[in-house]
């Protein structure tokens, strides 16, 4: 029989572990964490610092600071050559070019050496001076004058995610009156979040390599395991990382190595991500998904609200449909805008009013693919998409299979 003072015991360890759920989430959630605009969650991860910091590095391979103010997780991805959730100044906005990557280094590189508070204009100007310092950025094809509403445009854009981000914070002006050549915007500098952006293993200053993916692997490489154990670790390392990070985990995306470490370790691997955050885990034959049930860690979802969100859906469906019938069959891009275009036919008078521009199929199906991809449920190959097993269970009426082991086809 248990007594007040273990039950009172088993309370205080059900809300420790609850609280350090809710501070991983966040920290999962926004690895630049600032104490002024979430206190709640920023409190919980100061609270329980010591053992989230542990617990990220021994299982993520990932380190933990946090001060007063800010509490940066430096996530390394799994891999480095997914490009399927690239950076957006906002959820709507279209994914960065390659451009804009390249400006938003000058831009962090330029306000270093600014004063405290930066106006738009004048950012603009010390990244011109950059760009016309480094012959090499010309040689590149790189080339920024910023006299042209979409130069600006394309400014404003790496202004809003500094924003998103905490580096910057708006004090007065307009970012539209800038980009429409009438005005200006000031910004106040917040130098602690400005020096956490960088995740790198080593200084850029240090790497030789000119190759951009030569680089960022030398950014980003990590001591080689010299013993069987550290072999070990370092293939859990990075299944962590990918339950930690990626929609679902397929295992044909693993090596031999790696597929063969989770079979016999799956439930050891599961079990440390659910204790820790709370993510529930959906095990199918050709996969892992652990499962946000709350949705407070999810960043990207579908079904999504609002036209995007509708489209994106009755795609899918249309996807899941072909994937049943066509396992590993590539759909076209020119297939997926056809059933776009049908379904602007039929949907428009609910949707919003942009849809029936001209040519809007085309760049809304590039949209809804950009999504499927982010979340893991098609692939994009060069001539359109591959429906990845996961999609099927937004088939509406799902089909019965034999197989003793449930797969995700199953809805």
């Amino acid at each position: 029989m248990s007594t007040p003072s273990t039950e009172v015991h088993d309370r205080r360890d059900q809300q420790e572990r609850h609280e350090r759920r809710r501070a991983a989430r966040a920290l999962l959630t926004s690895p630049l964490l600032h104490a002024d605009r979430d206190l709640d969650a920023f409190r919980l991860v100061r609270r329980h610092a010591d053992w989230l910091r542990r617990w990220f590095a021994h299982e993520a391979g990932w380190t933990l600071t946090v001060d007063t103010t800010l509490a940066r997780l430096r996530k390394v991805p799994a891999t480095l050559d997914d490009g399927s959730r690239p950076a957006r100044a906002r959820p709507a906005d279209p994914p960065f070019s390659r451009r804009r990557y390249v400006l938003l280094c000058l831009a962090l590189a330029s306000l270093e050496t600014a004063d405290r508070q930066v106006a738009l204009g004048k950012l603009a100007d010390l990244i011109v001076g950059s760009v016309a310092a480094d012959p090499e950025l010309g040689e590149a094809g790189i080339a920024f004058e910023l006299d042209t509403r979409d130069q600006r445009r394309d400014l404003v854009a790496i202004v809003r995610l500094l924003l998103q981000l905490g580096v910057l914070r708006h004090v007065d002006g307009a970012d539209a009156d800038y980009v429409a050549g009438t005005g200006d915007a000031l910004y106040t500098i917040d130098r602690t979040a400005l020096s956490a952006v960088l995740v790198a293993r080593r200084p850029p200053s240090g790497v030789e390599a000119v190759d951009p993916d030569a680089r960022l692997v030398a950014l980003t490489a990590e001591v080689a395991p010299d013993t069987p154990e550290a072999h070990n670790r370092a293939i859990r390392t990075h299944l962590t990382r990918r339950l930690l990070d990626d929609p679902v985990v397929y295992l044909d995306d693993l090596d031999d190595e790696q597929r063969a470490y989770l079979t016999s370790q799956r439930p050891r691997l599961i079990a440390a991500v659910t204790e820790a955050t709370g993510l529930e885990p959906e095990v199918r034959a050709e996969g892992i998904a652990m499962v946000d049930e709350r949705g407070d860690a999810t960043d990207l979802e579908v079904p999504d609200q609002g036209t995007d969100g509708h489209l994106t859906l009755l795609v899918a469906e249309k996807l899941a449909r072909r994937l049943r019938d066509e396992p590993g069959v590539v759909v076209a891009t020119g297939e997926v805008e056809a059933v776009v275009a049908d379904l602007i036919t039929e949907h428009a008078d609910h949707w919003r009013r942009d849809v029936r521009d001209a040519g809007a199929e085309i760049r809304l199906s590039a949209e809804v693919l950009d999504r499927l991809a982010a979340v893991g449920l098609v692939r994009t190959v060069q001539t359109g998409v591959v429906p990845r097993p996961a999609i099927a269970r937004y088939v509406v009426a799902a089909p019965t299979l034999p197989a003793a082991v449930p797969s995700l086809f199953e809805a």
